[in-house]
């Protein structure tokens, strides 16, 4: 496959070779080539590693009905309890919202997809069954990472242990966690379970972390200490984490730094608080550091779109970037810095200043998207996207195809 006529990462026109899902070569832009029946016309567009989702709850999706008033209370637990009460009555069934959410995150230009499936003794595998089977449905189009994820914290309700080890045994390949002391009110017994199941099934961790403060740090600095105990080096992210840099710049300073020696990601959903670590000092230090979009108009939140694009703006918006070069880095970061989270043959983000996923080697996991430059294509977020996953085109025009 030839894609002709490209910018990648706003650079050169140039056309690009793909085979057996690689890029093979990248060449300056020959207008007077004669383009062969499976030719990609770039157009003149840019050319980025196509974006990665690393913290999406695809369970939980209203993509594509009726908005309907928001009802959650403030508050994990009273949120997950509107979640509880709501899900099952939704005007289409949760396999077809689960399956149709992916479809149009694939057609934004995502092909790679780190979701939740909530699992606790009231959903039991529902949810998780219908990721699973989304995640077939889209197999050639997506990589599609499912964690599972106890919502409703693991100690608070018995039978919860049993089955989130059972979701383990189902095909879920990453075992979360949340909120370990504000939730269920034991630190060590919810970590000694997320834990536990990591070794014995072999999987990652991937805590979801809304505590604030010196809270939120004692958490971590409990993850850490497994972390370093059970040798999870590159096996575990610390989501959300909103208030991790609140504390003291020492505090931030050492939280990143062993990061970054631990190989423990981060992903985020760029939301609009004070207290984050810096992204630009965790790029910098190496730690990996992803995009998600979170719960997609749910019954959670009224926000979300699918777009990944859109949630990059916004990822540079609430960190208050002006300068290209630092909207460029939110670029990386939704596009290989997830990637990195999701695959370790994939390295990590090098400084700021680093633009990967479009040389030749590199897997032909790409989107096409109209606009000037890489920041503008963020500030405009154009819809003229072309996406290949694997070196086949999988997506054009906002349609999924195949």
């Amino acid at each position: 496959m030839l894609i002709r006529d490209v910018r990648p990462w706003g650079g050169q026109r140039s056309d690009v070779e793909v085979a057996d899902g690689r890029i093979t070569a990248v060449r300056p832009h020959d207008p007077a080539a004669t383009p062969s029946p499976d030719t990609v016309e770039g157009r003149g567009r840019l050319l980025f590693p196509s974006f990665s989702d690393v913290h999406v709850h695809l369970d939980s999706t209203r993509i594509g009905l009726p908005f309907r008033p928001h009802t959650g209370a403030p508050g994990v637990w009273a949120m997950m309890l509107n979640d509880r009460e709501n899900w099952r009555n939704a005007e289409v069934p949760l396999p077809e919202r689960v399956a149709g959410t992916l479809e149009r995150m694939i057609a934004n230009g995502t092909t790679r997809v780190r979701t939740y499936a909530q699992v606790d003794v009231d959903c039991k595998l529902e949810k998780l069954d219908a990721v699973l089977a989304a995640k077939e449905r889209f197999a050639k189009h997506a990589d599609v990472e499912i964690m599972a994820f106890p919502q409703a914290g693991i100690l608070r309700e018995p039978g919860t242990v049993d089955v989130l080890e059972a979701s383990l045994r189902s095909g879920a390949t990453v075992v979360g966690g949340i909120d370990p002391c504000s939730l269920d009110k034991d630190p060590k017994g919810h970590l000694d379970v997320v834990f536990g199941l990591a070794e014995k099934y072999g999987v990652e961790v991937d805590i979801h972390l809304h505590e604030p403060g010196h809270l939120g740090v004692f958490s971590t600095d409990l993850v850490i200490e497994r972390v370093r105990a059970l040798d999870m080096r590159g096996k575990v992210t610390m989501s959300h984490a909103y208030e991790l840099g609140s504390i003291s710049e020492s505090v931030s300073r050492r939280l990143i730094d062993t990061f970054a020696e631990l190989d423990i990601a981060m992903a985020t959903v760029a939301p609009s608080t004070d207290g984050q670590l810096s992204l630009a000092d965790l790029t910098t230090a190496g730690v990996r550091v992803g995009l998600g979009e979170d719960g997609q108009r749910d019954y959670w939140s009224p926000y979300g779109n699918c777009d990944l694009l859109d949630r990059t703006w916004q990822l540079a918006f609430t960190n208050g970037f002006r300068r290209d070069d630092l909207i460029e880095m939110a670029l990386a970061v939704a596009t290989m810095g997830g990637a990195s989270i999701m695959s370790h043959d994939v390295p990590r983000l090098a400084g700021i200043e680093d633009r990967p996923g479009v040389a030749v080697g590199d897997r032909a996991d790409l989107v096409l998207v109209d606009g000037e430059t890489p920041t503008s294509a963020v500030m405009d977020r154009g819809k003229d996207r072309t996406v290949l996953h694997d070196g086949v085109v999988v997506a054009d025009g906002l349609s999924v195809l195949g």
